[in-house]
């Protein structure tokens, strides 16, 4: 009997798991979350107040209140059971970090006293050394700091104080993704602003961008994929034949959860509920073993955080459940992959939805010049987005039926598109019976609040009052495609704010500058409207002749980050310094081919020790019985066609492994991050596929009993 029968024996005796009672949800939320309210109830009043004021308004901390809220959050702490403090944040690696410190501090005579002063609070300062740099800290130059972000409230998980920080060099470049991210809600808001003042709105201090991103994971027995090595380090299967039964019946989307996952959504449920993560969604996504969770909208910066949390999460609590949870954007070839939409909007400190069409005639003016601004982000800045969604698993996931293509477009939905053709053709009439329409602040008549359908084949979608990016994977934080719509959309509004602060000063009336900006605007950018269906075979032609760009792979696009157009976005705004750019470029080159190169060796590994030795077996197997067979019979058909496919994707796999090695070769061999992701791109990763598919053909023609790997079948129902 091989393990693998086994574990799937093992599975089917085990006992099916009942969802635990969840206790009431409001007796735990944020439980865990040293939040504004346990500040306001902990902290002497006029201490409270600065820090609201800087958690609010973004203003600096004063260092004379650090010592007090430092000490009021070691005591709430130390109530909840932690003996650890840690400066917890995201390096470049797209994890997250943390090193943990005991409160604890000697003092003499065998006692001691927990310790947290306002320093260490503000500050930390981990090793920068071992972190991806792109260049910018060196082995010997390892000095890196982490520092508060009060912004997000500070939690306890376990024994342990996490306070979430940014991570910056000794010279002061960001060495994370949340110090960028920051800069570009900054950004933004400066912008937006301006637009808002030239409305008369006078009230709002600050606009922020909100985030609600869906998350969508695979979960696997663990059992079964502790016996596949890719699955175990590369997070996917890179061999693997189709099942009988995928999803192609349709019947797992939305199904009823089976209870073993349904103990384990509870679970998780419940631990971000203590830490005040808003998840609202849970179902059975498309493919068989595929789950989705969904949070509320949060503040960006927000709701980034929580998102590591989510995955983080996801992780740690499926070990309990018996599960491994996979985050891969691609784990199964043939079905469905996973992403992570980024429902994305914009509103002003008085809680105003910028992206609202809105009820009056003004509120739908000032709702055209941001619509305005972010259809020019989008045209004018495709590749800035594009840049985003990078990642060697989302590279499997781009542009098949379960996502959007890298063609970078906005899907606004028919009845919003005829208003941008009134708006540009100057026409009198809309159909399905519209109003009259002109621009204006007066004459602009209110607009329908579901101003469109979805369209999952499109990467930015209107969808009423927001726009939902679907072109983000799975496993990748939210900050980078969000620093980039931030920054984009901060260089538009910044365009459209100062042309129309110019008109307003040379005597023209908000309504005229309107009339001769807006038509020009949507006819500029028109190009990058599609509503069609981004599938087909046909867009990639038409996007061409519009001049959209179609970065299809990873390599593509981050060959684009040094290009002046795209470095020009975060340097205008100043989101990212030049050398922070090309660090990034860097190192998301050097991750790509790294990536790659680790799954290219599995391939190898699996193929030349799990599988090749199998086959080998079966052919001797199945020479053997052509040759008694023949010479009882006087002929063996079946037994010599079996025995030659079985040699031919032996010798097969045998050869496309050799390629592989000498692929992994070049790979190791070249100089620079450029050519090396060049070489993982075309060389390795052609090879990898050579040897799967003769892998995927010997699974399918050797005993099922003599198979090493779980397959499929197996990895995708047993839940």
């Amino acid at each position: 009997m091989t393990p693998r029968t086994e574990a799937v024996l093992e599975i089917a005796k085990s006992q099916p798991i009942s969802p635990k009672f969840t206790p009431d949800v409001g007796s735990i939320y944020a439980s865990n979350v040293f939040s504004l309210s346990m500040l306001e109830q902990r902290l002497p009043k006029a201490v409270y107040k600065k820090l609201a004021k800087t958690i609010c308004d973004g203003a600096r901390l004063d260092p004379d209140i650090a010592d007090v809220v430092a000490n009021a959050m070691k005591d709430w702490a130390l109530e909840k059971g932690a003996t650890h403090y840690t400066h917890w944040f995201q390096p470049m690696t797209g994890l997250t970090a943390e090193k943990h410190d005991a409160f604890l501090t000697p003092t003499g005579g065998g006692h001691m006293l927990n310790e947290f002063s306002g320093k260490m609070l503000i500050a930390g300062e981990p090793d920068a050394s071992s972190f991806p740099s792109g260049g910018i800290r060196s082995t010997f130059e390892a000095r890196g700091y982490t520092a508060w972000d009060p912004t997000v409230p500070a939690f306890v998980i376990g024994a342990t104080l996490h306070i979430p920080t940014m991570f910056y060099s000794y010279s002061g470049e960001a060495l994370d993704r949340k110090i960028p991210l920051m800069r570009s809600i900054s950004a933004l808001s400066r912008q937006a602003l301006r637009i808002l003042r030239l409305f008369g709105n006078t009230k709002a201090t600050y606009v922020r961008p909100n985030v609600g991103p869906e998350q969508e994971y695979f979960l696997v027995d663990r059992r079964l994929a502790a016996l596949r090595p890719d699955i175990m380090l590369a997070g996917r299967t890179l061999m693997g034949a189709a099942p009988a039964k995928g999803q192609e019946m349709e019947d797992h989307y939305f199904g009823a959860i089976p209870p073993r996952v349904m103990a384990f959504m509870q679970e998780v449920e419940n631990a971000l509920f203590e830490l005040g993560i808003p998840a609202k969604t849970r179902h059975n996504e498309v493919a068989p073993g595929q789950f989705e969770i969904a949070p509320l909208y949060e503040d960006a910066n927000m709701a980034t955080d929580h998102n590591m949390l989510v995955m983080n999460l996801l992780r740690h609590i499926a070990a309990r459940h018996d599960f491994v949870c996979l985050l891969h954007e691609k784990p199964f070839a043939g079905v469905n992959g996973s992403g992570k939409h980024n429902n994305w909007s914009i509103s002003d400190s008085e809680g105003n939805n910028l992206l609202n069409p809105g009820s009056t005639p003004q509120d739908n003016a000032q709702f055209l010049v941001f619509l305005a601004a972010v259809l020019r982000a989008v045209h004018r800045h495709s590749a800035v987005l594009r840049l985003g969604t990078v990642g060697a698993g989302n590279d499997h996931r781009l542009g098949a039926n379960e996502a959007p293509p890298a063609i970078i477009s906005v899907y606004l939905g028919e009845q919003l598109a005829e208003v941008l053709d009134v708006i540009i053709n100057g026409k009198h009439a809309m159909s399905h019976k519209k109003p009259f329409m002109e621009i204006g602040v007066s004459s602009l008549p209110p607009l329908p609040v579901d101003l469109s359908d979805r369209n999952r084949t499109s990467p930015f979608a209107f969808t009423g009052n927001k726009f939902e990016f679907r072109a983000v994977g799975s496993s990748q934080s939210i900050a980078p495609v969000n620093i980039a719509l931030n920054a984009a959309m901060a260089c538009a509004l910044d365009d459209i704010a100062t042309e129309l602060e110019a008109s307003v000063a040379g005597g023209a009336s908000l309504n005229e500058a309107l009339q001769t900006l807006l038509p020009r605007l949507f006819r500029e950018d028109q190009a990058v409207v599609f509503n069609g269906n981004g599938y087909s075979s046909s867009w990639p032609v038409e996007a061409e002749s519009r001049g959209l760009p179609n970065l299809a792979t990873t390599v593509d696009a981050l060959e684009r980050y040094g290009d002046p157009d795209v470095m020009n976005v975060f340097l205008r705004q100043q989101v990212l310094s030049e050398r922070e750019i090309l660090a990034r470029q860097e190192i998301l080159l050097e991750n790509y081919a790294k990536t790659v190169g680790i799954e290219g060796s599995l391939t190898l590994d699996m193929a030349r020790t799990s599988v090749l030795p199998v086959a080998l077996r079966a052919q001797a197997a199945a020479a053997d019985a052509a040759l008694k067979t023949k010479a009882l019979a006087g002929e063996a058909g079946a037994e010599e066609a079996l025995f030659r496919e079985l040699r031919l994707h032996a010798t097969g796999l045998a050869a496309a492994a050799t390629t592989l090695e000498k692929a992994l070769e070049s790979l190791r061999g070249a100089e620079g991050a450029l050519n090396a992701a060049h070489a993982a791109r075309d060389v390795v990763l052609p090879a990898m596929q050579a040897c799967r598919t003769h892998c995927d053909a010997l699974e399918q023609i050797i005993d099922k009993a003599e198979w090493p790997l779980p397959s499929y079948a197996e990895l995708l129902w047993m839940h």
